[in-house]
Parts: structure tokens; sequence; C-alpha cells
């Protein structure tokens, strides 16, 4: 059994660790609720600007746009979003898990694909696979990405879809159900309205002034940014949601830690302590005879 120094330096240790961990709960939990906000606040425009992507998609004229032509996929390009840090739980790890496999897809197919990496975790493991193209890396992003940051990844997908460079853009990140509750998805963005399966909604019969194709380099360039834009909130909600629940664990296990130790460390002086007191009545009982 250790000596009662050694776990009294221990319990202090774990202590320690609790009070950083403790810490790191409530500081994910307070961006957690400023992101949990953002990323509800922002979700019905991005699920409206699916819809009216998908049904502009089913009206014929504009079938021919840059943004909505349909072609075989042979390159792909993934933008990966998981975070600049660990300590997150499975956050990481899951995304990861999902590009892997989409990879392996892509390779199977016989699929050439590209990556922009959001964040270092996902930036520092696609630069270690081998024949990995990368396009670009965003690092350090704000909870709130402003325009500036969004329009170079917005700008980079166009150019690489409307060239021909690529023929499908999907985007991989953690979708924000709830604070307990969140799913790795992966959705497609380019070519915009891909699911045409929707009922257009009247959108067959509209009218493009001055042009469609005037209208439709403003609209769907900026409906796909809705799209990219709420992937980065519901991300970042999900990181620290799953940041506060795995410190949350770390703090309750270093609890649980210090009572095992302080249970053993009182049996150690126990121990410690009748050993003496037989040692001292030995002695007596010797002086006596």
């Amino acid at each position: 059994m250790a000596s009662t120094q050694v776990l009294k330096s221990r319990i202090r240790s774990v202590k320690s660790t609790r009070q950083i961990t403790k810490a790191m709960q409530l500081v994910a939990a307070s961006k957690m609720r400023r992101a949990q906000e953002a990323t509800r606040a922002s979700a019905p425009y991005a699920e409206a600007a699916r819809e009216l992507l998908t049904a502009l998609a089913g009206h014929m004229s504009v079938a021919d746009h840059p943004l909505f032509v349909q072609r075989p996929v042979k390159t792909r390009l993934l933008i990966v979003i998981a975070s600049d840090k660990g300590l997150a739980g499975a956050y990481n790890s899951n995304i990861i898990k999902a590009y892997t496999e989409q990879l392996q897809i892509d390779d199977k197919a016989k699929i050439k694909n590209t990556t922009i990496a959001v964040g270092r975790k996902a930036a520092q493991f696609a630069a270690r696979i081998k024949d990995t193209q990368i396009l670009g890396v965003y690092q350090d992003l704000p909870d709130r990405p402003d325009g500036r940051e969004l329009r170079a990844i917005l700008d980079s997908v166009r150019t690489m879809f409307t060239s021909g460079e690529v023929d499908a853009v999907d985007v991989i990140y953690t979708e924000f159900i709830s604070s307990i509750n969140q799913a790795t998805k992966i959705v497609r963005v380019l070519p915009a309205g891909h699911d045409v399966t929707t009922d257009a909604g009247g959108a067959t019969d509209a009218v493009y002034e001055p042009n469609t194709a005037e209208v439709l380099d403003g609209v769907a360039y900026r409906l796909v940014g809705a799209q990219i834009f709420q992937a980065l909130l519901d991300g970042r909600a999900s990181e620290y949601s799953m940041r506060m629940i795995a410190m949350k664990n770390a703090t309750d296990n270093a609890s649980d830690l210090v009572d095992d130790l302080t249970l053993v460390m009182n049996k150690a002086r126990q121990s410690s302590i009748t050993q003496e007191l037989a040692e001292i009545s030995g002695g007596v009982e010797a002086l006596s005879e």
C-alpha cells in the first residue's frame, strides 16, 4: 500500500486537475449557449435556402446555369469542418471517421477528391493522408464567421465547381440537434438544389427579371453560402456541447478518484495507527514483566 504522503500528493494533483476541468466545463457551457442561440436563429433561413434552391433546380430554364448543372461525378470537393482544439469528446474523431469513409468510397468508385479543411484538427489529419490534395485550410475562425471569412471559402468552392475542376461539393460537419444530441452529417451544396425530388412549389412557372442568369448569379451564390454558414454554426455549437459534456465527465471522474484515494489514505493511516498502538502495548507488557 502506498504511503500517506504519496497518497496526499496524488489527491492534491487530482484536485488541481478537477479545478481545471470544472473551469473548462463552465466556459464551454457559456459558449455553447451563445452558439446554440446563433445556430437556431439561422436554421430556418438555411432550411428555406435549401428548399428554394431545390425549387429553382426544378425550373427548366436554370438547368444550364453554372451552379445548377449536373455532371457525372469524377472529382469531388469535401469541406471538412472540425475544431482547432481537442478535449471535445468524440467530436473530432466522428468527423475524421466520416471523412475517411468518404475518401474510401471515392477511392473504390475511382473518383478523385480535394479537401478544404476547416479547423486545425481536420487540417492535421488531412495532411497525414497520402495523395490527398488540400485546397485550403481555415483555422481559428470566430464562433460566428464574418462575411470575409465565409466569402473566402465560398469563392473557392464556386470557382472550382463552375470551372469544372470538381463535379460535386459536399460538406462534412456535425449537426446540432440538442446539447446532448449531435449527429455527423454529409450535405451536398453543389450542384445547387441537387435534390429535385421535392415539389417545385410553382417555381417552374416563375419569370425572372431582368433575366435568369443575372438573378441566379446572386441568389444561388448567397443561398449556397447560407448552407455552408449554417454548417459552420452547427459545428461550433456541437463542439462546445461535446466539450462541456466531456469536461463534466472528467470532473465527475476526478471527484470519484479523490474519494477513492481519500478512502485508501484513511485506511493506510488507520493501519499505521493500529500498528503503533500494538507496538506501544507490546512495549508496556515487556516492561511490566
